[in-house]
């Protein structure tokens, strides 16, 4: 009687850290940039996060969407994919109408294209079909971004369509989605590179980053997950170290002094 019992308890036990796992892969990847949004709701300044993390973040999920009708994995990485994706548009938003605000203060760019206050010459605006290079995820429109990643999605689903049928193209569609999302620290690596500073990034977002990918691949390896995701998650916690490592040299040796309460255009960090 008692080992029916003991049983039957260990079986309540697995199954709730069984739902807690899946809760927190589901959920955990998107808390690290709760602090970070409201760092930047708060200071109205987005130079010190690089939207290009976004960028990454939008390639990989979609691409493990599309990578999910050639080669099923377990539907707890599905609903983290699509609640990234929204997440990540969210960042945009809040990165694009506070940089925006931020030109429009410093009158630069939009509405003059000389130092002279009293010579104001209005620029012609840059959309997304202009195709400029200099302006590729700089735009001060929410809806261009949503143009470029709708794009995008078009042009993958298409020819995931056409080459389902392809061993490779799917094995090496799933390498694409986990490979990109393991560059996803690269871009703010460089960002606090190009800045010699961590000035304005979340030190809490990276800790979250760096705890959430070593759950993480902890998880793909007991799921046994396809060989990429696990490789490619030993990747993304080196990045992340490199990252804490900026934080440790760039506080303990400032190469920049503090900034002002008036910042520079947020695009010099992307």
């Amino acid at each position: 009687m008692e080992d029916e019992v003991f049983d039957q308890f260990l079986e309540v036990v697995n199954l709730l850290v069984s739902w807690i796992a899946t809760l927190a892969i589901v959920f955990g990847g998107v808390v690290p940039y709760i602090p970070q949004y409201r760092d930047i709701q708060r200071t109205q300044n987005a130079e010190g996060f690089s939207t290009y993390v976004c960028l990454v973040l939008l390639i990989a999920n979609i691409l493990r969407i599309l990578f999910r009708f050639g080669r099923y994995f377990e539907t707890a990485l599905l609903w983290q994919s699509i609640i990234m994706i929204t997440t990540m548009l969210i960042m945009l938003n809040l990165c694009t109408s506070v940089r925006v605000a931020t030109e429009l203060s410093t009158k630069r760019r939009s509405f003059t294209a000389t130092d002279s206050k009293d010579e104001e010459i209005k620029v012609p605006k840059k959309f997304f079909l202009d195709f400029d290079c200099s302006y590729f995820w700089v735009w001060s429109r929410f809806v261009d971004y949503l143009q470029c990643v709708f794009a995008f999605t078009l042009v993958a689903a298409y020819l995931t369509y056409l080459l389902l049928d392809s061993v490779l193209f799917v094995e090496l569609l799933g390498f694409l989605a986990v490979f990109t999302e393991a560059m996803l620290g690269t871009p703010q690596l460089y960002c606090n590179y190009q800045n010699k500073s961590t000035e304005g990034m979340s030190i809490k977002m990276v800790l979250m980053w760096t705890s959430g990918d070593t759950f993480k691949t902890g998880y793909f390896l007991l799921t046994q997950a396809p060989m990429q995701f696990w490789i490619c998650g030993f990747l993304q916690v080196c990045v992340d170290m490199a990252i804490m490592s900026q934080v440790y040299y760039y506080s303990r040796y400032p190469q920049k002094p503090a900034s002002h309460t008036t910042h520079t255009t947020s695009a010099k960090a992307l």
